[in-house]
């Protein structure tokens, strides 16, 4: 075994930087010139909240925004503390600025999981001054945060690590001989770096974590080599540390909306491999499958409706099929059942007539049914017209009859305009034809002696 001096911290967070300089990613921030890097240069912190995914680098940022500013940083957790913290947290603020003149900036971690009365308790120390907030979210702040707070704060958008950003990191860790792994002079193969970079997914938190136990694999697996090779880690011995990626995703998060527009844009944009990438992605991040099957039907009547009218049966074919088999034998469907949708022939017109029926029927109200459309199983409804004038469909030619069918308010109106893609243009093509012949008829009705 080797003679490693024990740590008690993670690798990933010995490796936290401490100056600007030293911070990997987020250029659009902290490059020359950039927001961050002018704060820090003018001495002066305004109230921030940093959303952005995990290990992007929300913590770091606050810990060196305070440090270049000498204030008293105060770490709080929105999981461990609540409301009573806060209070001491106030109390301490005013020692330190009564005593030392020292600002105070409290970091938030997971800011979102606090409930409105929660958040409002920051409210009058950040509106005084007392504190500064520095808030970090994986969440969308215009959802997870009150606006008064919101108001406040300045929102900073962090994006994930690129893999150029997480092999810097990981070379830097390797080469590090105090915090990080450069005293036992640790090499890395090409593949093995490749797939780290990969796997971390934009986390540089998650690419540490993976790095260190790689490391002690291969140095429990031999002895640190008096002379000659130094240990390697091989690629080998990445994939035995990754075992399976974990994918970044939130099933009742952020991201779990991001993927669901893109699996919803890909289909009504007719590309099938996107619709099947952005479909395969959520299943993987462990998302409700009977969800996609859900959306899918959806889909089917919103924006394929009867230009393709065997869409909706494929859709909750594609339910039934998974309801039946599950995971992961059912998959095949939801991806089955994407690919067809995505192909399919596109018309939104029954949802914007659906939405024209609707403003109508906010705007008019209760209409009455037109009383020549109404049943008459009683001698009493009879007697007051109910069902007078009623023509029967089928005792005409064609099986058309020229009848209103709407309220009178409303007669005339046309919902439903078909277009000219798939089935929908049989259908319109019909319509048409209709239309022609009931206004042929309703000429020759009010001129009988037109040859028409």
């Amino acid at each position: 075994m080797s003679t490693r001096t024990p740590r008690h911290s993670p690798l990933a967070e010995r490796m936290r930087p401490k100056r600007l300089d030293d911070f990997v990613g987020q250029q659009h921030l902290v490059g020359e010139g950039k927001f961050l890097r002018q704060l820090i240069e003018g001495g002066t912190i305004p109230s921030l909240v940093f959303w952005g995914p995990p290990g992007s680098g929300k913590t770091t940022l606050a810990t060196i925004l305070a440090r270049a500013v000498s204030a008293h940083f105060v770490f709080f957790s929105a999981v461990l503390s609540g409301v009573k913290e806060i209070r001491q947290i106030v109390d301490q603020a005013k020692i330190q600025r009564d005593q030392s003149v020292q600002p105070t900036i409290l970091f938030v971690d997971e800011i979102h999981r606090f409930n409105k009365g929660q958040q409002d308790a920051f409210l009058p120390h950040v509106e005084s001054g007392l504190l500064t907030l520095i808030g970090a979210t994986t969440e969308n702040p215009s959802f997870e945060i009150t606006a008064p707070l919101l108001s406040r704060c300045q929102v900073l958008l962090l994006a994930p690590l690129q893999p150029e950003d997480i092999v810097q990191v990981i070379r830097r860790a390797l080469a590090d001989p105090i915090d990080g792994l450069g005293e036992y002079g640790l090499l890395i193969e090409a593949g093995g770096l490749s797939l780290l970079a990969e796997a971390a997914d934009g986390d540089c938190r998650r690419a540490l974590n993976y790095l260190e136990t790689a490391a002690n694999l291969t140095l429990d697996a031999r002895p640190a080599p008096e002379g000659g090779e130094a240990p390697t880690i091989t690629a080998a011995c990445v994939s035995e540390t990754l075992q399976q990626k974990t994918l970044r995703y939130d099933a009742n998060g952020e991201e779990h909306y991001n993927l669901i527009s893109a699996l919803h844009k890909s289909l009504r944009d007719s590309d099938p491999d996107g619709a099947m990438y952005w479909l395969a992605r959520m299943l993987a991040g462990g998302e409700d499958p009977m969800y996609l099957a859900r959306r899918m039907i959806r889909f089917a009547s919103e924006d394929i409706g009867n230009a393709d009218p065997q869409a909706l049966q494929v859709a909750l074919n594609c339910r039934d099929a998974y309801h039946m088999l599950g995971s992961p034998e059912g998959d095949l469907a939801l991806i089955q059942a994407a690919a067809y949708l995505a192909t399919a022939p596109k018309s939104n017109a029954l949802y914007t007539g659906f939405a024209k029926i609707r403003a109508d029927i906010q705007r008019t109200g209760s209409l009455p049914v037109p009383l020549h459309l109404r049943n008459a199983p009683t001698a009493l409804m009879k007697e007051f017209g109910y069902g007078r004038g009623y023509q029967y469909a089928h005792d005409h030619r064609d099986a058309l009859v020229i009848q209103e069918h709407l309220p009178p308010e409303l007669a005339g109106t046309a919902y439903y305009e078909p277009t000219n893609r798939g089935y929908e243009a049989v259908i319109k093509d019909r319509l048409t034809k209709w239309k022609q012949i009931l206004k042929q008829r309703a000429r020759h009705h009010a001129h009988p002696k037109d040859p028409d």
